[in-house]
């Protein structure tokens, strides 16, 4: 079995945190370097429900997509939310690791797991990281259809293949519209606005969409109509954690390690309900 410090190693190559944003919190969080590891479990969240999913599996090393302390603390108290994430890590010997933004712009990252859950061909980074020469890297990715589809069947795709929630996915455009391009990024993406119409895609399919934003950039494209998909965040950024994994159970044969990768399949979106507005409810509508 490989030491804590080997598979980090090997993490960190994929994922260099010399790459994450400097606003990130990235790296090993909790975690002895001389630890064995025989057991790995990736998820998008490090909350308490997946640390107790690692507890139960027997998992040495939690994988994440999101940081634990992004903003930074002053206490690890077991009477705190992350506190106690921190002491059942310890006191069950598992470490975490986290490759956030560094996982983003990844060649192979968080978006092309994204596109390659919705069966899209990726064509190049939405936004390219300039210190890479192949021009592979970069933030979101821009992507085309095998063959063209009304924007409501690309929803009703984008539904099926991500992993369900309660928000669903929700779409400004006219559903007849017909989608051949496609702007992708996993998690937040409506600060990617100007690339997005850059790009001249037929479509964005990102996650947290705000209002204003979002109107303010639909009255931006009236004339050239581009359709906005919006997913939940956490649905945008878990199939990263099945193509980190295979990237891992990879290296773990190349290395003759006998490790075992696992994904969890417990679903950390905050959003637990679904209410659909009825048509009494519209403005003017008769009661």
């Amino acid at each position: 079995m490989p030491r804590l410090s080997e598979v980090i190693a090997a993490l960190e190559n994929l994922w260099p945190a010399e790459r994450a944003e400097s606003w990130d919190a990235v790296g090993t969080v909790v975690g002895d370097p001389d630890q064995e590891v025989a057991r790995v479990l990736f998820a998008v969240d490090p909350v308490q429900e997946i640390v107790d999913e690692a507890v139960k599996l027997g998992a040495d090393l939690l994988v994440t997509h999101h940081p634990l302390y992004l903003r930074g603390t002053t206490t690890v108290a077991a009477s705190t939310f992350k506190g106690r994430v921190v002491h059942t890590l310890i006191r069950n010997d598992i470490a975490l690791h986290v490759a956030h933004t560094n996982a983003d712009t990844a060649d192979p990252g968080v978006s092309d797991a994204l596109a390659g859950a919705l069966d899209l061909r990726v064509v190049r980074p939405l936004v390219p990281d300039p210190a890479d020469p192949e021009g592979r890297r970069g933030l979101g990715r821009v992507c085309e259809l095998d063959h063209p589809l009304p924007l409501r069947e690309f929803a009703a795709r984008a539904a099926e293949r991500l992993p369900a929630t309660a928000q669903g996915i929700r779409v400004a455009g006219d559903p007849e519209q017909v989608v051949r391009t496609v702007a992708v990024s996993g998690g937040s993406g409506d600060s990617l606005f100007d690339q997005v119409r850059a790009a001249g895609v037929d479509a964005f399919l990102t996650a947290d969409l705000r209002h204003h934003p979002a109107s303010e950039f639909l009255a931006g494209t009236a004339h050239s109509p581009l359709a906005l998909l919006d997913a939940a965040h956490w649905a945008t950024e878990w199939p990263w954690c099945e193509l980190a994994a295979a990237q891992l159970d990879e290296i773990s044969d190349r290395h003759g390690w006998d490790l075992r990768v696992h994904v969890s399949k417990t679903v950390t979106d905050p959003w637990t309900a679904h209410a659909a507005s009825t048509t009494t409810n519209t403005p003017g509508a008769p009661n």
